[in-house]
């Protein structure tokens, strides 16, 4: 038996009745063998797949290999499945900007967007969903892609990642079953841009290095208030190579100048409703308004010998590399200023490939990393027609460019002349090869026997997992298992959900129960073996959301319900308060138009009540006549305007007339529903969530 047949142990894993037994590889995926009633897997041609777990490496650790038909076929198949929508990614909101070097990495690479400070560069970011269609909602519980496109001196970078981290899968060969996973059921067409249906949550059952994603998409992080409140991650350690040729690792960090802020699932689900342009609206309007939203990048900086005392495989995409083990290193800032003049022909036509680096950087071998180098290119070959899609403006380079490639779809340059090759001695200045200032990859010996092979360190599946859930808060967790009950609440086949608790308990027992409870398990299913034992990594506080949000009202919003006969000048000394910090107001009125103040006055409006609920903004203040309120009182529009801010956990300032509504809404107050005669404290008490109200509204927390 030759070596890359050993990467199957001849363990079996005893499984429900309803789930087939697998073979687990050295690396711990499961491998699900063809027999009795299942026939073989091949490709298109009718060839008999051994391994559709993992690619074609160089070796065990080296990079995966063109001569990789299976993967080919596999990835390019499922690049070719939408057009022209993106298969992925495909609601999008983007934005111009630039960036500026603050901190030079002169000692580390020779590209010149990291080594000259002071220097502003030109980008476009793209900021999506990843699991709908372009016509779904902004607000689902959903990981964002991040991607940036720098404009360079030296050609084109695309930093594309993704809001998290981590990804669920650690070989791009299993990429389009996760999304085949993931989206519409094909028999039925639903649900659109959610995961809590069967065939998400069967793949992930069967995968158990998804495990660590799967806490963090259950957390807070995928129900962001806004886009200008999330952080970026080119999930991927990347190299960086000095003038001396000597390489380091890196991986890509960015940073909300904003800060983070979430939403809660039930506000989520209402937004969704009351605008399913929540977030692209927002973005927007803070550009609109000269609010740029804005992040500072920052690196995690490491050698091979560093990488080689890490308690888990830096190449593997479903780890990170805590804060507490790597600092970061602050080194720019991105300022997005600038809205596209057609949404169509910039933010659509934009086409990110991980592919697209520029000398100085190169790539690791992550086999994830390894195939997206193949797939992003493929997919914008199909998506956008034709090979020459880098001649679309968004796309093309804002430095010189030159080289032999001619004609082909969409061809808008005018070569000239009979020359259309090189070496060539007929054209005096026909671009050459530049071997000094030129691309170079890095000079890594590989060695080893070629095979689909998945390295024994990428086998330990729960450590970070575990390590991520005790790093969260008391009410962080309460949350994550809320979502998990919710979303295994809605599949159909039990032993789906048992196969998930039964991981659960390698993560933490009482989250394993918890989950139990909520889902009506009487008996804890046994959990599932494992190849490597589950460390206790230490709590890494980096990991949390609510406790990393800054002390901040600037950017955010403050829903202010008037009618007829409100106060006037606590109208007016409301919005100046709202303004001096840096947040922004909305007034809102049973109407429109026509509304009188108590000085007789008629002031603008910004939002009519039953259009403008109280889910879109991040306060609520009532300026209310007692006229006024008695009749709002018998208005339900009203009352869930109060009671879903309650609910929401929002600060709530109020006057005489307003006190009436929170009556009638049966709104018991705490301190953080606050008399306007306070409205600093209602400030405060504005920048951040009740957390401690929670239990009193949602029983499961």
């Amino acid at each position: 038996m030759s070596k890359t047949d050993t990467t199957i142990v001849n363990t079996e894993i005893k499984q429900t009745k309803s789930r087939t037994t697998t073979l687990t590889g050295n690396g711990g995926e499961l491998h699900q063998t063809a027999g009795k009633n299942h026939p073989e897997l091949t490709t298109n041609q009718g060839v008999v797949i051994a391994d559709d777990q993992n690619s074609l490496k160089a070796s065990v650790r080296g990079p995966t290999l063109l001569e990789d038909f299976i993967l080919r076929e596999k990835i390019t198949h499922f690049d070719h499945e939408r057009i022209p929508e993106r298969v992925v990614h495909a609601r999008g909101t983007g934005a111009h900007g630039y960036f500026e070097l603050t901190h030079s990495l002169e000692k580390y690479t020779t590209a010149k967007i990291l080594i000259e400070t002071g220097r502003q560069t030109p980008v476009f970011t793209r900021i999506s969903t990843v699991a709908g269609g372009s016509g779904s909602v902004d607000t689902p519980r959903d990981v964002r892609g991040f991607a940036v496109k720098f404009y360079t001196s030296e050609g084109n970078w695309d930093l594309v990642g993704n809001n998290i981290p981590v990804f669920f899968i650690q070989d791009a060969i299993k990429f389009p079953d996760l999304v085949h996973a993931v989206k519409m059921e094909p028999d039925r067409g639903f649900p659109q841009a959610a995961t809590a249906h069967d065939t998400f949550w069967d793949f992930i059952s069967l995968t158990p290095e998804a495990m660590h994603m799967v806490m963090w998409i259950m957390s807070d992080r995928t129900l962001p208030r806004s886009l200008r409140m999330i952080e970026g991650f080119g999930v991927h350690s990347y190299r960086l190579i000095n003038a001396d040729g000597h390489a380091s690792f890196v991986k890509f960090h960015w940073r909300p100048k904003a800060g983070l802020q979430s939403t809660i699932w039930d506000e989520t689900v209402k937004i969704a409703g009351a605008d399913p342009d929540f977030h692209r609206r927002d973005f927007f309007d803070a550009i609109a308004s000269g609010d740029f939203p804005e992040w500072e990048l920052a690196v995690q900086l490491f050698t091979q010998e560093e990488a080689d005392q890490f308690p888990f495989d830096h190449l593997d995409a479903t780890k990170l590399i805590p804060e507490e083990l790597v600092p970061l290193t602050f080194i720019g800032r991105m300022v997005l200023d600038r809205w596209p003049d057609n949404f169509f022909a910039e933010t659509e036509q934009v086409a990110f490939c991980p592919s697209h680096i520029v000398p100085g950087i190169d790539f690791s071998n992550d086999p994830l990393l390894q195939g997206r180098l193949f797939s992003y290119l493929d997919t914008q070959l199909s998506r956008l027609g034709s090979a020459n899609f880098h001649q679309i403006p968004v796309n093309a380079p804002k430095c010189p460019f030159a080289n032999y490639q001619r004609d082909g779809h969409m061809q808008m340059a005018h070569a000239t002349g009979r020359v259309a090759y090189e070496p060539n001695s007929l054209v005096k200045d026909a671009p050459r090869e530049q071997p000094v200032k030129g691309f170079k990859s890095m000079a890594e010996p590989v060695a080893g026997d070629k095979g689909r092979i998945r390295p024994e360190s990428f086998a330990d599946h729960y450590s970070q997992a575990r390590q991520f859930y005790a790093s969260q808060n008391e009410t962080e967790q309460a949350h994550i298992i809320a979502a998990l009950i919710f979303e295994l609440s809605k599949v159909e086949h039990p032993h789906i959900s048992e196969a998930m608790v039964g991981h659960m308990l390698h993560i933490n027992e009482e989250l394993a129960r918890r989950v139990a409870v909520g889902l009506g398990i009487k008996v804890l299913p046994v959990a599932p073996p494992v190849l490597v034992e589950v460390q206790d990594l230490p709590a890494s506080p980096a990991l949390q959301l609510i406790d990393k949000m800054k002390d901040t009202l600037a950017g955010r919003v403050v829903g202010i319900l008037i009618a007829e006969g409100s106060d006037a000048s606590a109208l007016e000394k409301l919005k100046a308060a709202v303004t001096s910090a840096d947040a922004k107001y909305k007034v809102i009125a049973p109407r429109i138009n026509g509304i009188h103040l108590s000085d007789g006055t008629e002031t603008k409006v910004d939002g009519q009540l039953a259009g403008s609920p109280s889910v879109i903004f991040d306060a609520i203040a009532l300026v209310l006549s007692s006229e006024s309120a008695k009749k709002l009182e018998h208005d339900m529009t009203s009352i869930d305007f109060v009671r879903d801010a309650y609910s929401h956990l929002k600060a709530i300032a109020y006057d005489k007339g307003g006190d009436i509504l929170l009556k009638a809404a049966c709104i018991n107050k705490d301190v953080a529903v606050i008399s306007t005669d306070k409205l600093k404290d209602f400030l405060t008490a504005a920048k951040t969530r009740q957390w401690n109200r929670e239990k009193l509204v949602r029983p499961l927390v």
